[in-house]
């Protein structure tokens, strides 16, 4: 049985995509066969393997809009057969910060979706290549 992995990405300003797709080449490294969803929809994501949500926050606390229309999907649906990571990139000079992946978080939880390790929320002011933070945490909860 493979393993498969939905890549779903939130973006604004092209981060996000940047990290989802250094996190999509830690996936195949490690046996995974991905795929990245950078304008998401949710009848087309795979609900058999795992999900990551890669996921920026816009204006105060919103979610990407390129995101929003999975977001709202999530809510009329039972995901408790999904497990999913979650990576959110924010500015924490904003007290918006990772409202985004907070917001997918809960959303997720609330429609039954397992998270598999705690989300990793990432503070572009400390990180200005949040690639780095996020592929070193990702290959731990791949080995984990």
């Amino acid at each position: 049985m493979s393993k498969t992995l939905s890549i779903i990405v939130g973006s604004v300003l092209g981060a996000s995509e940047y990290v989802a797709e250094a996190l999509e080449q830690v996936a195949i490294q490690a046996g995974y066969q991905t795929q990245v969803h950078f304008s998401p929809e949710f009848n087309h994501i795979d609900k058999s393997g795992r999900w990551l949500i890669c996921t920026s926050t816009h204006g105060a606390g919103e979610l990407p809009e390129n995101i929003q229309p999975f977001a709202n999907e999530i809510a009329k649906n039972d995901l408790s057969g999904i497990n999913a990571y979650i990576v959110g990139l924010g500015d924490s000079s904003y007290d918006t910060f990772c409202f985004g992946a907070k917001n997918m978080e809960k959303r997720l939880k609330d429609a039954g979706a397992t998270i598999i390790a705690e989300p990793l929320h990432i503070d572009v002011l400390n990180h200005p290549i949040p690639e780095d933070v996020a592929v070193s945490w990702f290959e731990e909860q791949l080995n984990s």
